[in-house]
């Protein structure tokens, strides 16, 4: 799933290419993944690329409004995208057809054409299809977006500490929720974890003020390193170089390059975390059933 790190690269790779052309058209294949339906997909057709950013996971795509009486008012349009577990982003400098994509066919969910010939789709693999776009006015539209939580890059450690301790649970839980923290998700959560040198099942309400500022400045070496290490790369590029800097996630059965023990896997019905013993729990494995009294 692209977390924190892999949308600010994919929007600044948007700003880089798609910034200042117009858009040509849109294209919607997959109709269950576009959420709204005021303003029409069709509305974006003539309006300038002005800014790419993100909310959290959540990719913004803005397009100025134009003219008062336009589609959007004058005050501007935003293409939201939450890319899920499988969706992506395809930047195309030119498509192999100008046919106009066929609703229902293929992982491409939605295509937009820009008028020097380039542009993007937004695909999903896999047959859980959970991508979501919104065309909105206002990004806090988008009820995902408006219920997050600050930012997990722009917060202070007091605000973390409240933040977490607010919100009783295991840690593991606690920071891959939205509205707690705004970015991180599964696999960056294994790695902060990891740098952290805590259990993933340690409950937060349990947690010292040390392993607080501990968990804090860990979540900004691992995130900040992702961010520098996935700027500038196309897009093609970043899960690549995502899975080139783990440590833990999606490592299982591999020695972990801190102190040489089997990294390890708890497994749950629709996902897995992976650990490391010596680091994290203090040399005792975490038992893999789901409703077993973990090890904190």
């Amino acid at each position: 799933m692209p977390e924190l790190p892999e949308v600010q690269a994919l929007a600044g790779y948007l700003r880089e290419r798609a910034v200042g052309r117009r858009v040509q058209r849109v294209e919607v294949s997959a109709i269950n993944a576009m959420k709204t339906y005021d303003p029409s997909p069709a509305a974006l057709a003539g309006l300038p690329v002005t800014e790419a950013g993100r909310h959290g996971k959540f990719l913004d795509v803005t397009f100025d409004g134009g003219r008062e009486d336009g589609p959007a008012g004058g005050s501007g349009l935003h293409l939201v995208v939450h890319l899920a577990r499988a969706g992506w982003l395809h930047y195309r400098n030119s498509f192999s057809s100008a046919a106009p994509l066929r609703p229902g066919k293929g992982p491409i969910a939605l295509r937009v054409r820009l008028d020097d010939g380039s542009g993007f789709d937004l695909t999903e693999a896999g047959t859980q299809k959970k991508l979501a776009a919104y065309l909105v006015t206002d990004p806090m539209l988008v009820p995902g977006v408006a219920r997050l939580g600050p930012d997990a890059l722009a917060v202070d450690p007091a605000t973390f500490a409240q933040r977490l301790r607010g919100r009783r649970g295991q840690v593991k839980g606690v920071l891959t929720d939205q509205e707690t923290l705004a970015g991180i998700g599964n696999a960056y959560s294994d790695e902060i974890l990891h740098a952290a040198r805590l259990s993933p099942f340690a409950l937060t309400n349990r947690l010292g003020d040390e392993q607080i500022a501990s968990l804090y400045a860990a979540m900004r070496e691992v995130l900040t390193d992702a961010v520098t290490r996935s700027r500038g790369q196309r897009a093609a590029e970043l899960k690549g170089e995502k899975r080139s800097g783990l440590k833990v996630h999606a490592r299982t059965g591999l020695p972990c390059p801190v102190c040489g023990d089997i990294v390890r896997e708890v497994s749950f019905a629709d996902s897995s975390l992976q650990y490391c013993p010596i680091c994290q729990t203090g040399g005792r494995p975490l038992a893999d059933r789901r409703l077993s009294r973990l090890v904190r």
